[in-house]
Order: structure tokens, then sequence, then C-alpha cells
């Protein structure tokens, strides 16, 4: 053994590493970046939700509950006020995911108010996402125990009430007791059924990440690549083969995770032949994006080790930043920005929508054409950066 030597594999060693400067981000970066997603993407508080009210009765009471609502949505801005003027539309729009809430104000409510006979609103939430549906039902709460205002004593015998006829006629002798009658529009959620659909879109990023990645730069290392360019095969066939190779196995991987998982999270009526359809139409728009984003990230890269290297920085900007854990609502301003760009977030929409909801092609259809627009612009970029040579 001598020291020499060993020093001299030591500084080939190095000098490999710094000749590589992506693996030296990734080294430095990801714990970083891994640090301030997963700090700021769990327990903030749920802002700017849309929610419905529709009010039935519209007179004075009525009038100041919609003042402690507007009190809200201006401060702490916990959610927006969408006025429905029908209750089975509030409710639709519901079911299909494009309100998190409804308040329904009764005919009579402004009546039983001023006649204190126990008037009561509807609050319906969408249970499925328990993080939101408690943080809009706290700041209910809060309105609802500042409106019942406090209980006085009664008029005791003896007391002369003519004395202080304000103490006589003050809405606090009669205190206000509004009751919120909460409504769930689905049976109960386990968090593991919440988690199902960011498992599924999960596995379709492996797989896009195997397939699209990986193995794309093992091929074109080891010499397998020259074949195809050895052929007549335009740029356009060559990155649609390979998209369309990809594709095909992340709907393999994402429809067998689908199946497993749903038994194990246990998702009623999952095989209904119509449900059925629409999930492998999920899925399909799902592995056509995540393979052409992977493959537009690595179609200029000739590194094995790149793809390995940004694989953990990857799943840390793109899976928590989704909504898979934790609603996006909770979100600081600027990963609430990265959730916007983020394919996985739509994803994860359209997944929970079917699994939990099953709501349709009403609620997945601005999620598919979302994911579509995404796979047209990433293909188009895969096509304009790929060269056509060794």
């Amino acid at each position: 053994m001598r020291l020499h030597r060993i020093i001299a594999l030591i500084e080939r060693d190095m000098r490999k590493f710094f000749r590589n400067p992506a693996l030296m981000m990734a080294s430095m970066i990801f714990p970083l970046v891994q640090l301030v997603v997963l700090g700021y993407a769990f327990g903030g508080k749920i802002t700017n939700v849309l929610i419905a009210v529709v009010d039935k009765d519209t007179g004075t009471q009525s009038l100041q509950l919609r003042a402690g609502l507007n009190s809200i949505v201006a401060n702490p801005r916990t959610f927006r006020i969408a006025d429905y003027s029908a209750l089975p539309d509030a409710v639709k729009g519901l079911r299909a995911g494009y309100l998190k809430a409804v308040i329904y104000i009764p005919p009579d409510y402004s009546q039983r108010v001023l006649r204190n006979e126990n008037p009561r609103v509807a609050f319906i939430e969408d249970n499925t996402d328990t993080f939101t549906a408690s943080g809009i039902f706290e700041r209910i709460q809060q309105l609802q125990s500042s409106l019942n205002g406090p209980t006085l004593a009664p008029i005791q015998a003896g007391e002369n009430p003519v004395s202080n006829m304000a103490s006589l006629f003050s809405p606090n002798r009669l205190p206000t007791s509004i009751d919120i009658q909460t409504i769930e529009v689905y049976p109960y959620i386990d968090y593991i059924k919440y988690l199902l659909a960011g498992s599924i879109s999960l596995s379709i990023f492996v797989t896009a990440m195997i397939g699209g990645g990986i193995t794309f730069i093992d091929d074109k290392a080891r010499g397998l690549h020259e074949g195809y360019l050895s052929t007549p095969l335009t740029k356009a066939d060559l990155v649609l083969g390979l998209i369309g190779a990809g594709t095909v196995k992340g709907i393999m991987a994402g429809m067998i995770l689908t199946g497993i998982g749903g038994l194990i999270a246990g998702i009623p009526r999952l095989w209904e032949p119509v449900r059925l359809v629409y999930l492998v139409l999920v899925l399909a728009v799902t592995s056509l994006t995540m393979i052409s984003m992977m493959f537009l990230l690595m179609v200029r890269v000739s590194d094995p080790l790149v793809p390995r290297a940004i694989f953990g920085v990857l799943n840390t900007l793109l899976f928590f930043p989704s909504g898979a854990v934790y609603p996006t609502a909770g979100f600081p301003v600027w990963l609430r920005a990265i959730s916007v760009v983020d394919p996985f977030t739509y994803v994860v929409d359209a997944l929970k929508n079917l699994l939990l909801k099953d709501t349709g092609f009403a609620g997945i259809s601005m999620d598919v054409a979302i994911m579509t627009g995404f796979s047209v612009l990433l293909i188009t970029g895969c096509i304009s950066l790929f060269k056509r040579q060794i």
C-alpha cells in the first residue's frame, strides 16, 4: 500500500466530480430544496378557497350574517364567496370540485332570529378534504360565536325594569342562539384514501423517470441509440415512438397501483365501467405528460449519472406542492405558484375527484384539458431539441 497511489485515486475522482456541475448542484441544493418545500407544504392556514352562499332570506339578520362572512373574506381571507340562487346548483358545484363548501340561509332565518326560535344555518362541506373543511368551519364557528352574544341573567323579582328601558329591550336579554347544521356530502374518508391519488401519480412519475430518463440516457451511453440514427426515421418519429412506449408503461403502472391501492384503501365501486373509462383517460393523459416532461429534461443529457442525481430533487419539487399530502390552499404564495405549473397538481385533483367523489367527466375535464396542453408543449419542445446525430 502506497499513500501516493491512494492520493492519485482520490484526485482522479475529485476531478471527475468537479467536471460535472449537475452532480455538484444536486448534492448541495437537494437538502435545501427539501427543507424549504417540506417546511412550507404542511400545516399552513387555509386561504382563498371558493365557497357558495345560498341566501333565501335576504332579511336584516341575513344581511348581518353576510357582513360577517364578508369580513372573513377581507381578513383573514380564508375563503371567497360565490352567490348561488338555488341550492341544487351549489351542491352540484360542490360535488364537481369547483366549491369547497356551501352555506345555506333558509327563508325564515331572520324571523327565527328575532323571535329567538332556534335559527339554523346549513353548512354543507366537501369532507373528502378534511384540512380545508376544518379550516372553513373554524371561521364559521367564530362567526357564530360573535353573532350569538353573551347570556345575561333574567330580570329578578322586585327589579324595576322601567327605570332602565334599554336593559329591558336589550337583545342580549334574550340572546340569539344560531345553530350551524353541518352536512357532509360524502361518507367518512380515511386519510389513506386521501393519499391514494398521490401514490398513483407518484408511481407514474417513477415509471417516467426510469423509462423516459434513465433508460434513454443508458441507451445513448451504450451506443444502442446509434441504431435508430442509422434508419430513415425523422426526429418526430423517434420522439413520438419513445414517448409512446413510455406512455404505455405508465398506464400499466397506474392501473396496477389503482387496482391494488383501491382494494387496500377500500374505494367503493372502483370498477364501474363508466368510472373505469374515466380512470383510464386520466392515467393515459398523466402518463403522456410525465413521459414528455422527463424526455424534455433529458433530451440533451448524455451523462447517465444526471437523471439519478436529480431524481430526489424532482420528486420533492413536484410531488409535495401538488396537494397530494396537504391542500394547496394552505401553501404560501410562492409555493402555490409552483403548484399552478406543476403537472402533478392536476393529476392529483383529477384522481381525487374520481376516486373519492366519483364526479364523472365534469370533475376531470379541466384537469385533462390542462394536462393535454402541457403534453403538446412538452412534445413540441422535445422534437425541437432532439438531435438526430451522435
